[in-house]
């Protein structure tokens, strides 16, 4: 009993290792993407959203996509992007699964949290092409700070990643500025509907169970503390990245929202 007490507490801090901060950081970016949804729609109306919509879905939409395709899900039907439609889903992934494969059951964890790792990546991109030397020195930065997992570090980190971003030859530059509204674009969407957290919790069981099993066989015990900080601190600061724009999305949803209250003021 206490061996399979003992197991239990391991599978779990483990599950809260490997996906705490992206469930963390997802219900973080939930909130700010409500809140400028709610700016934008009190502003100029409903349509405003289709301003980085038509950008910022189908990126949602083909990181669903594609996790499900790994994760060999069978896709029935997609819709990259629907403006006016009438329940207001901009877009989604229908698809079905195995219920007996652990494999097929533990994708639809990540074909629900897709859509964050998908636009993190798609802004990276970005970052890699059109403003290449914010993306060596954030790198820099990033490899840095992966090996030791504190407070002190984690706030250095987002302070120096502000400062990559926030200078005033950047805003000077025609790539910068097409490359952060493009990231805008992306941010905007990339927190996950009800539908993705409800898809995404269907996996959580079988992970634990697939996590069980690995630690029961004695195959954990090769991963060492030191992997896991590296390993938290590696995603916490790529999560830094969709934070930062969703905060800017929401500080513009706020201008938006103050110019328009003196504009009925006036």
């Amino acid at each position: 009993m206490e061996l399979l007490k003992d197991l239990i507490i391991t599978t779990v801090l483990e599950i809260v290792y490997f996906i705490g901060s992206i469930v963390i950081v997802g219900f973080i970016l939930g909130f700010f993407r409500t809140k400028s949804i709610k700016n934008f729609y009190g502003a100029i109306g409903r349509k405003s959203i289709y301003i980085t919509g038509f950008i910022g879905v189908p990126i949602h939409e083909l990181s669903h996509a594609l996790a499900a395709v790994i994760f060999k899900h069978k896709i029935s039907k997609i819709k990259l992007f629907q403006p006016n439609n009438e329940d207001g889903t901009l877009g989604y992934v229908k698809h079905t699964y195995n219920p007996l494969s652990i494999y097929q059951q533990i994708g639809n964890f990540f074909i629900g949290i897709a859509p964050i790792l998908g636009g993190i990546f798609s802004i990276g991109i970005l970052m890699y092409f059109l403003i290449p030397n914010i993306y060596n020195e954030f790198r820099l930065t990033m490899l840095s700070s992966i090996n030791e997992m504190n407070l002190i570090n984690l706030i250095s980190t987002f302070k120096a990643l502000v400062k990559l971003i926030f200078t005033l030859d950047n805003f000077t530059n025609i790539r910068f500025i097409v490359f952060l509204f493009l990231a805008i674009c992306i941010s905007s969407h990339i927190s996950l509907s009800k539908a993705d957290i409800k898809g995404a919790s269907k996996g959580i069981f079988s992970m634990f169970f697939a996590l069980m099993i690995l630690n029961l066989l004695g195959i954990t015990k090769y991963i060492s503390l030191s992997m896991i900080i590296s390993y938290n601190m590696f995603i916490i600061n790529i999560l830094f990245i969709a934070i930062i724009f969703s905060l800017i999305t929401y500080g513009i949803s706020l201008i938006i929202k103050l110019i328009f209250k003196v504009y009925l003021n006036s």
